[in-house]
């Protein structure tokens, strides 16, 4: 078991660390990160990471957990249906050029899956924080960050040390 969620964290690594540093960057602008269950508490770790800080005083950065407002969620999965709780926040609170981090182990989740439609439509750049190829993520990503196995422990262990990662290059670019 530990032995695999080294190797897995290892692989992914060494294949995303050029994207992940790319991804930091570009992050340094707005973004809305929105996912289910352990992914909407994924969401909502790295979003305080970016507004309050990782480790370091910094100007505080605009990040928004769309799972964060329960009556938004309540509100809009009772009126409009549940696939439509994000993508409802991300027409309200999305601008072209803003990111877009829809985060789903399956990649299959129906709210990320309209979400990321209703973003690329926007003209947010999307990214994709998945596990097992991304399924329905990835074909609407401009970025596919993709942890290479089927077992939801092992992906979830990986998208934690993901984000700690690129917490800590979005905090280093808005330093600069």
């Amino acid at each position: 078991m530990l032995a695999d969620s080294l190797a897995t964290q290892q692989r992914f690594f060494e294949e995303n660390t050029d994207l992940l540093l790319d991804l930091g960057q570009r992050i340094a602008g707005r973004l809305l990160a929105f996912g289910n269950g352990g992914s909407a508490a994924d969401a909502q770790h790295f979003t305080a990471e970016l507004v309050v800080r990782l480790t370091h005083q910094r100007r505080a950065l605009s990040a928004i957990a769309l799972s964060s407002d329960p009556s938004v969620v309540s509100a809009a999965g009772n009126d409009l249906g549940y696939a439509q709780v994000f993508r409802r926040q991300v027409e309200a609170h999305g601008r072209p050029g803003d990111v877009a981090l829809g985060i789903s182990t399956s990649g299959r989740s129906a709210n990320v899956v309209e979400a990321l439609r209703g973003a690329r439509a926007l003209g947010l750049h999307t990214v994709g924080l998945t596990g097992n190829g991304g399924a329905a993520v990835a074909p609407l990503v401009d970025d596919l960050l993709d942890v290479k196995h089927s077992d939801t422990q092992r992906i979830q262990e990986v998208h934690t040390m993901a984000l700690h990662v690129l917490a800590q290059v979005v905090e280093e670019a808005a330093r600069a």
